[in-house]
């Protein structure tokens, strides 16, 4: 066995995220400025072929599990050398379109991180940064399939998926018994079901069952992925106007908001602080949102988690859905694309001891057989001794995938805007719809 010497260096420190990972209310794309991203880009080109050059953001997180690889790699084959760059996922995606835009892809690093809900608008847009992985001898059908969907384009797989974004229901075991429930009252149940419950809780303790961002749709792209519905037909059209899912998860956020079970809140801080003064019963979000849950300590034992409610009269309806996440591009300027391909067969898509390390840093995998490892079977005390991480990465292989399309940020945003309207002003939801789908038409030129 040889080993090799890893050296790692961090090019730059820019902001940290918020949380250990997830989308773009989730943190971990951090903020900076174009001109950060441009100056730096010199900086980072690619040279030597044995040293792999990373773009991704996140010390605690994507950094630790991208070192971690490369020293586990290291100490069983012809190692190789990281050199990682920080920064924020925007300044990553800034960077790129000047890349292309200057036309030399030689300024490409060898790996870039990039969020899933980007994946498609890069490789439709900018298809000659990226590296098509199909054939690199990477098994996909190990990952969850949801995930994967991602970053496969045309049936071509482009991306290696990385971190897990399934959806939990993350519920205040001890508020649920002040209301007379247990965590298995709220486990494959229907949404109907849940808003009678939580009339309940809001009855017995007066707290709502859910606080929310205002403005933020998470709640509304979970529960339609949760059947596999899309803002999106599969030509690429916009499929909001109409979208009879779509309005049925809008009806039920605005009816829970009228009678009090979901609270807004103003910001991403309050919304935090709601999970961690006891002030709410529970949260639906991605599973990195365990991370902002632990911070309060004393809270241990007192949390329990489940899976999601799934919409009534859907026939694809789930309990099961997912919300952020990212994964990695091999770049076409990748020096060494034959070792970096092995390098990826053997962590991020094959070493069940790579994840049983970073699971520490609340790294949960999307890939299925780390799943059955012993780290992933250990109990949380602090979620009342359940096996929190098998139950996730089960979840993960459960969610049914959905077409984002390249808009899909647009099309959230204006969703966003229609969700306020019919919440907040009592606004017609088909009207809010067909407005939403005139504004997400007119960013695509249509």
């Amino acid at each position: 066995m040889k080993r090799k010497i890893m050296a790692v260096m961090l090019v730059s420190a820019m902001t940290l995220s918020l949380t250990a990972c997830g989308g773009k209310n989730g943190g971990g794309d951090g903020a900076g400025t174009n001109s950060e991203a441009v100056s730096t880009v010199a900086e980072s080109v690619s040279g030597d072929k044995d040293t792999l050059k990373v773009w991704c953001w996140d010390p605690n997180f994507n950094i630790y599990a991208i070192e971690k690889a490369a020293e586990l790699y290291s100490a069983d084959y012809e190692g190789l050398n990281v050199e990682i760059s920080e920064m924020p996922s925007a300044d990553i995606e800034t960077k790129l379109t000047t890349i292309v835009s200057s036309g030399d892809l030689s300024l490409l690093p060898d790996v870039f991180l990039m969020q899933d809900n980007s994946f498609q608008k890069y490789v439709q847009n900018y298809p000659d940064i990226f590296t098509d992985l199909t054939d690199s001898g990477i098994d996909f059908s190990q990952f969850a399939e949801a995930k994967a969907a991602y970053s496969t384009v045309d049936g071509r797989h482009m991306g290696i998926p990385f971190d897990n974004g399934a959806a939990i229901n993350c519920m205040r075991t001890d508020i649920l018994e002040q209301a007379g429930f247990t965590l298995d009252d709220f486990t494959d149940i229907t949404w109907s079901d849940y808003m009678e419950k939580a009339k309940v809780i809001k009855e017995k303790t007066g707290l709502p069952i859910l606080t929310v961002q205002a403005g933020a749709p998470d709640i509304i792209m979970m529960m339609m992925q949760s059947c596999g519905a899309s803002l999106f037909n599969k030509d690429g059209s916009v499929n909001i106007e109409g979208n009879d899912i779509l309005k049925q998860c809008m009806e039920i956020y605005s009816s829970m908001v009228k009678d009090g079970t979901i609270l807004e809140v103003t910001d991403g801080d309050q919304y935090i602080a709601s999970l961690n003064n006891g002030s709410v019963a529970s949260t639906i979000n991605g599973c990195w949102i365990m991370a902002s849950v632990i911070a309060q300590e004393n809270q241990s034992g007192n949390w329990g988690i489940t899976n999601l409610p799934r919409l009534d009269g859907v026939a694809d309806a789930t309990n099961y859905s997912n919300n952020g996440g990212s994964s990695w591009v091999i770049t076409s300027n990748c020096k060494n694309k034959d070792k970096v391909f092995d390098f990826f067969k053997n962590t991020f898509a094959g070493s069940t001891e790579f994840y049983d390390d970073i699971i520490s840093k609340g790294a949960l995998a999307t890939w299925a057989p780390a799943g059955k490892s012993e780290a992933y079977a250990e109990k949380s005390e602090f979620f009342g001794g359940q096996e929190i991480y098998s139950m996730i990465v089960d979840f993960a292989t459960k969610t049914p995938s959905n077409y984002t399309g390249p808009f899909y940020y647009d099309a959230r945003d204006a969703v966003g805007i229609a969700l306020s309207n019919v919440a907040q002003q009592g606004a017609d939801p088909e009207s809010e719809m067909k407005e939403a789908q005139s504004a997400v038409e007119f960013n695509m030129g249509n």
